[in-house]
């Protein structure tokens, strides 16, 4: 199985609620062709779109939308239009939406934020998190400068990765390398962390699910339920709520690499003595 290839369950899963964030569709960068093939692949109950779905800053810079973008929209709406309660909460990336917040349309509705309460029990804050970013909320000059430099780094990575491709080797990403390395970018997502799971204590909600800093993660911090959705700009990460209340941090690159151990282990039986 090439890196290309989209790996995905071999039915349709019903689950019971799906949380994405920072697609940034109107990007270079979206990975909109694995994100629709991943919807593609479940049937939920619920799904957040938990921020930065469309990335309003690059947009008003010049039009980038190809065909692969307008299919993750059309399957938000066919999932809406089979059930599927859609929960649009927006980021700092699609703000332009928040003059909108409240508005219900069928299935879909457009908020700030929401409490989800899981199957076994817990109340979560469902927030994109850039509220909980100094640089952002106080300083938009260095937000968009930042920005800049985080599309720079995309820009290498792409022509990085079409070298290591053309000499065998796999997807590496030099973003997210230099954001678990530099000490203060792990500073920052910890300053992050902390900050949100605050917010949580002082409402006395037992979790948080956020995005903004695309970096995907389940972990306790102090007592709270920290999830964060991760991206689907490089990592493609996603999470999902199954019956029983217990929520599964899916990452595309092990779904993908299981898919092929699988494949190779199908062949392998089919192969004649």
């Amino acid at each position: 199985m090439t890196h290309a290839e989209l790996a995905k369950p071999s039915r349709k899963q019903r689950v019971r609620t799906l949380w994405i964030s920072d697609v940034h569709l109107g990007t270079r960068d979206c990975q909109a062709e694995h994100l629709a093939r991943f919807l593609k692949a479940y049937h939920a109950d619920r799904i957040y779109l938990v921020g930065d779905i469309i990335d309003g800053w690059k947009l008003r810079g010049g039009m980038y939308w190809p065909q692969a973008h307008t299919n993750v929209i059309r399957r938000l709406l066919t999932m809406s239009k089979r059930g599927t309660e859609v929960i649009y909460v927006t980021g700092n990336h699609d703000e332009f939406l928040r003059r909108y917040s409240r508005l219900i349309l069928g299935n879909i509705q457009l908020v700030d934020e929401a409490v989800h309460v899981t199957a076994d029990g817990r109340h979560l804050l469902v927030i994109h998190g850039d509220q909980f970013d100094v640089i952002t909320r106080y300083h938009r000059w260095l937000a968009f400068l930042g920005d800049s430099a985080y599309e720079f780094t995309l820009t290498l990575n792409r022509w990085l990765n079409h070298w290591r491709a053309r000499y065998g080797y796999g997807y590496w990403s030099l973003s997210a390398y230099l954001k678990h390395k530099v000490k203060t970018a792990v500073s920052f997502i910890s300053d992050f962390e902390e900050a949100i799971a605050h917010e949580c204590v002082k409402r006395e909600l037992h979790g948080v699910v956020c995005g903004h800093i695309h970096h995907a993660e389940i972990r306790k911090v102090g007592e709270v339920d920290y999830l964060n959705c991760g991206d689907w700009v490089e990592s493609c990460t996603a999470l999902i709520e199954h019956w029983d209340g217990s929520i599964e941090l899916y990452r595309l690159a092990e779904a993908q690499a299981r898919e092929a151990l699988l494949k190779a282990e199908r062949m392998k039986v089919a192969e004649p003595a």
